[in-house]
């Protein structure tokens, strides 16, 4: 497929400005857009005076006409900075600075107002007013861009409400620019959602423009509506938010624009399996002075799972998977069997420190495990020998029995009543965490006689958090299965990149990714990637196929989660972006056709 356009104009808050899933769909895809658009795609972020965007931005001098341009636009109050952004590919890119524009805010609101009905009375700066500010002033850039090119094909594609001031600055004054419109999550599905409205049941029930009122969006809300409306494509990330948007918005996505990775990024499934390895002996390491001072279990019959994302109780899920791991707790302890899952929440939340007493474990555990490294040669020479010379092999002949004693005290040291803790971390608010409330309810209490044991991690992965010491990617690769139930979820970005990593993952018919997912050749025993029906389910029948899935998978042979690795991997490369790119050209291409 050839673009129609000569220049690509995509303007999103998340260029050079990390803050949620955007920014990974625009700089896993810049590599792709550049094959097609070469020099004429351009990257339009916000510019914030004073913030130090050196190792995201390197600014250089624009080419002559868009100086011409700059200089023309800046006496309004705008400053366009042009350079490259610093990810793959160093894609040209407009950084544009609004703050002196910000005394005709109630100039712009009104124009809002009587050319699209947006009601923006009582807005917030940050919240609404500064990404309006930002995206109308994107929007007079790209008019005169189009006027210094009458003649060039020019299109521009909108992220989200956010990027919404631009187009319609284009569509009200008629300038010839092809606009495509992309919603990636529709503003009132997430808010009604994370209120714990039964946003599927009641979908064509709600009155969208009453519902965003009563929960405080009216202007996010309208906007989203009128760039939907006005725009020459609309288009969505999947086919559960090209629903919402169809009674929500009230208009069909011309074409649905599934999120892909760059593949190319992660591990071979060969170096993805070495690498478990090497990982898991830090959560083994990890497992042994957290639950070790409390009780012992056999860490080669442990399963790791884990779920990590924002801390969305219910949209990401964490309730299903909190009530399927207690049932599935009591399933194990009934069977009696000998394997331990080791449960990981790795989501954040308000956090004082790490609680004493692991840091306590940590420092006893290291004591001992330098002391056995220090005399390490001696042990393994005394080991030889005793295997050549058919000696009985224990611990006093291995260490002697000074060393013996000495360990021994130290493991005196080291050893605690009661249970393990289920957080790693004091919180601010404890009492009315929901994630330390749903593992009581659910009698997670990590006793000796649990073999669910839970692990509430509320912090990012940095690989410097003096517990694990983990990167996400690297801790991802440590585990067994990622679980990701997820009740609101347009896209879902975390199980492909589990699958990319070689690790098998459970999502929901409710993600984007996982309805995507359900349409491809998974295999029945080991799909590598399992989907929980959730579209019109009650959450006792999620719970029930999610606790399903966790007991099956505990029965799995080495060999079937190999095969459930491989298939994962395999699913994970069929999102990658050299297979779904050419939908976005195809967008671009309808909306280089619309406009004339």
């Amino acid at each position: 497929m050839e673009p129609k356009a000569e220049y690509l104009f995509e303007l999103s808050w998340e260029v050079c400005n990390k803050v949620g899933g955007i920014h990974t769909v625009i700089t896993s895809k810049v590599k792709r857009m550049l094959q097609f658009y070469k020099e004429g795609y351009f990257a339009v972020g916000p510019f914030f005076p004073g913030k130090n965007i050196k190792e995201v931005f390197r600014e250089s001098q624009p080419p002559s006409m868009f100086k011409e341009i700059c200089e023309k636009i800046h006496n309004s109050g705008i400053t366009c900075h042009f350079g490259n952004w610093l990810i793959e590919g160093e894609p040209n890119t407009i950084l544009i600075d609004y703050s002196a524009f910000t005394n005709k805010l109630n100039e712009i609101k009104g124009e809002l107002w009587e050319k699209f009905n947006i009601d923006s009375l009582g807005t917030q700066f940050h919240d609404y007013d500064e990404p309006m500010l930002w995206s109308y002033c994107a929007g007079i850039v790209l008019e005169q861009i189009k006027s210094a090119l009458p003649d060039k094909k020019i299109v521009a594609q909108c992220h989200e409400w956010l990027a919404g001031g631009a187009l319609l600055y284009l569509k009200s004054r008629n300038v010839k620019i092809g606009t495509v419109f992309t919603t990636h999550a529709t503003m009132l599905g997430r808010t009604l959602s994370t209120n714990n409205v039964d946003l599927y049941g009641l979908l064509d029930k709600l009155n969208p423009q009453e519902e965003a009122y009563k929960f405080g969006i009216p202007a996010k809300f309208l906007t989203e509506k009128a760039c939907t409306q006005s725009t020459d494509v609309f288009t969505t990330v999947s086919e559960i938010t090209g629903l919402e948007a169809t009674h929500f918005l009230g208009k069909k996505p011309d074409i649905l624009l599934p999120n892909g990775l760059d593949t190319s990024i992660f591990p071979t499934f060969d170096e993805a399996s070495v690498k478990h390895k090497l990982l898991k002996g830090k959560i083994k390491k990890f497992a042994m002075f957290y639950f070790f001072p409390y009780y012992q279990f056999d860490l080669d019959e442990a399963l790791i799972f884990f779920l990590a994302g924002r801390n969305e109780f219910k949209n990401k899920g964490i309730d299903v998977y909190i009530r399927a791991l207690g049932k599935l707790n009591e399933l194990m302890k009934k069977e009696e069997t000998d394997k331990t899952i080791l449960a990981f929440i790795w989501v954040p939340a308000g956090v004082k420190e790490i609680k004493s007493c692991i840091m306590e474990n940590r420092t006893n555990f290291e004591d001992i495990q330098d002391s056995i490294q220090d005399v390490s040669e001696e042990i393994r020479d005394r080991l030889i020998y005793g295997i050549v010379g058919k000696k009985e092999i224990n611990k006093e002949f291995l260490l002697g029995n000074s060393l013996v004693k000495l360990t021994e005290k130290r493991l005196f040291r080291l050893i605690r009543e009661g249970n393990a803790p289920v957080c790693t971390h004091e919180l601010h608010d404890e009492g009315n965490d929901q994630v330390i409330r749903a593992l009581r309810e659910n009698n997670l209490n990590n006793s000796n006689t649990d073999n669910v044991k839970v692990i509430y991690y509320p912090i990012y992965l940095t690989g410097a958090d003096r517990l694990t010491d983990l990167t996400y990617y690297e801790a991802i690769m440590a585990s067994h299965l990622g679980v990701f139930p997820s009740y609101y979820e347009p896209w879902g970005y975390t199980p492909m990149e589990t699958g990319g990593m070689g690790v098998a993952s459970v999502t929901t018919d409710l993600a984007g990714f996982g309805r995507y997912i359900q349409k491809q050749d998974k295999g029945k025993k080991n799909p590598g990637i399992y989907v929980v029906e959730r579209l019109n389910k009650s959450q006792d029948e999620a719970v029930a196929k999610l606790t399903e899935i966790f007991r099956k998978f505990t029965t799995l042979t080495k060999q079937d989660r190999i095969e459930n690795k491989l298939k994962a991997k395999r699913l994970a490369d069929i999102a990658d972006w050299s297979h779904l790119v050419e939908n976005y050209i195809e967008a671009h291409n309808m909306a280089a056709d619309r406009v004339k």
